[in-house]
């Protein structure tokens, strides 16, 4: 079975100079319509309850991520892990319920905690631009 570090490699290789000429010639503005199109067909596989082919089609959707991940990475603005690394960061900081000492009670507690976290976040990034 493979690894997500074989996806990383798979996606690198396909982007090199001996990769695929299509993979190379992608940029995050033609790679749109397929982030679209991948996020469709996953919510698709949901409707029907299709579980084999959503495993598919979440898939194609990751690896939408991945390839949008590499360019950003052959462009010097971040990289697979950067993304892995934030929404760690932002699932623990936004859970303090499940890795905090908060409490709650119920889903719509949970939920309720969630966008209050979120709008001190926004507010906080609002205030730090210049």
């Amino acid at each position: 079975m493979h690894t997500f570090s074989d996806l990383v490699n798979i996606t690198s290789k396909l982007r090199s100079k001996d990769g695929c000429p299509w993979d190379k010639e992608q940029t995050h503005e033609s790679l749109k319509q397929y982030l679209l199109e991948e996020t469709g067909e996953v919510i698709e596989a949901i409707d029907h309850k299709d579980q084999e082919n959503l495993c598919e089609e979440l898939g194609d959707l990751l690896f939408q991520v991945m390839i949008h991940s590499q360019i950003a990475k052959e462009n010097q603005d971040f990289t697979i892990d950067d993304v892995v690394n934030g929404i760690c960061e932002k699932m623990i900081r936004r859970h303090p319920h499940v890795f905090g000492d908060k409490k709650v009670n119920s889903s719509e507690e949970g939920e309720a905690l969630w966008e209050a976290i979120k709008m001190q976040e926004k507010a906080r990034e609002k205030s730090e631009k210049p």
